[in-house]
């Protein structure tokens, strides 16, 4: 049974409708017109010299480290506190996730910590914009720099986010974004590499492409490549969504504020601390519960939301906790214990540009009676 408040949805409208079905009124349905311009709009919003569209985030992250030469017996410094593909992406290269625990407050992998998980197998490091904020990018972009690593940074949860006034995505040699249906804009499924790289976009063109280069025949092929291609209904689609992209931000701030003000006031519960260098784009409301609570607990709650007509979620399990992750990589409970206890205690409430603030009142008044 669906919710009455659904936790997440897409913001589409007609010029959305109107772009696909342009689409569908022309023979090429894919590798057309649209993609190139849905990529230089990236270029032209975060004043990258590339952008390459792919059919996921993942494919993203993955094409990005067989671009950065990441493989087999390397190391890649990462954080447990993400969705599973930023450490998977790691993994479908034969490289190796080293994982680092976060902060406390700002939920972001401890750039502190980094230095003291290098050894000499690690390669990268994979900081992960979480929920639409920003970690220390200085910090780790500075650590790289003395130990000799790649950096890539994963801004699947970030578009519109900045750090410092720089745009997330463009903050290490390559950024990565997710366009999925509850992400800041959608293409139904879709990904973005940007680079001011020439390097890196040439490979990762060729590698979406069946390892074609761009000036070869249809059926010459360089290099092993993957069907990794966006078409041109996802195409059209993003190009209308990042033409409204100031208005959406603008929308989900909005949304977000509405639950700032009814729960800034709860001792229960606290927020993400997004630092003051730090320009938040809003991806989902995620809430803290106070150390009062238990795991079964925070369950409990999960439930009684839902029985009420309430979308919700844990967000999110730990990677390293994920039943492969300690099956098969020897990753224990204990590990990292400011993660584990951040994700025990978790609690996304509905978040989506057609909420109302009738409606986060009604969520806030259910949750505030569940506490």
């Amino acid at each position: 049974m669906n919710p009455a408040i659904s936790l997440s949805g897409p913001d589409v409208g007609q010029a959305e409708i109107d772009a696909v079905v342009a689409v569908l009124r022309t023979p090429q349905l894919s590798l057309g017109p649209r993609l190139p311009e849905f990529e230089q709009s990236f270029c032209e919003r975060l004043g990258v010299r590339h952008a390459v569209a792919v059919n996921s985030g993942t494919s993203a992250l993955h094409l990005a480290w067989r671009a950065m030469g990441i493989g087999r017996g390397d190391e890649v410094i990462t954080t447990p506190f993400s969705f599973i593909a930023s450490s998977n992406s790691i993994l479908f290269e034969g490289a190796t996730p080293v994982f680092v625990d976060i902060e406390p407050d700002t939920w972001q992998i401890d750039a502190r910590r980094i230095e003291a998980a290098i050894t000499p197998r690690t390669r990268a490091i994979l900081p992960v914009d979480v929920f639409g904020s920003i970690p220390d990018m200085d910090r780790i972009n500075a650590i790289a720099a003395r130990h000799k690593l790649r950096v890539l940074e994963d801004s699947c949860e970030a578009l519109g986010a900045t750090y410092r006034g720089r745009p997330a995505g463009t903050l290490a040699e390559a950024g990565v974004f997710g366009f999925y249906p509850n992400k800041q804009i959608t293409t139904g499924e879709g990904g973005m590499i940007v680079t001011n790289d020439d390097g890196i976009a040439r490979l990762t063109r060729s590698l979406r492409n069946q390892g074609r280069d761009p000036d070869a025949g249809w059926l010459q092929h360089a290099r092993l490549g993957f069907n990794f291609r966006l078409h041109e209904l996802s195409c059209a689609l993003g190009l209308a969504q990042m033409r409204r992209l100031d208005e959406i931000l603008a929308r989900r701030r909005q949304v977000a504020q509405w639950y700032v003000e009814r729960l800034s006031d709860e001792p229960r519960v606290s927020f993400q601390r997004v630092p003051p260098d730090v320009g938040m784009s809003w991806f989902v409301m995620v809430v803290r519960l106070s150390d009062d609570y238990t795991q079964a607990d925070r369950d409990a709650l999960l439930e009684g939301l839902r029985r009420a007509g309430v979308g919700c979620s844990n967000y999110f399990t730990p990677i390293h906790l994920q039943p492969f992750y300690q099956r098969d990589h020897g990753c224990r409970a204990g590990d990292h214990p400011v993660t584990e206890a951040l994700a025990s205690r978790t609690v996304a409430l509905p978040f989506h540009n057609g909420l109302s603030e009738g409606q986060v009142d009604q969520v806030v008044r259910t949750f505030r009676s569940l506490l």
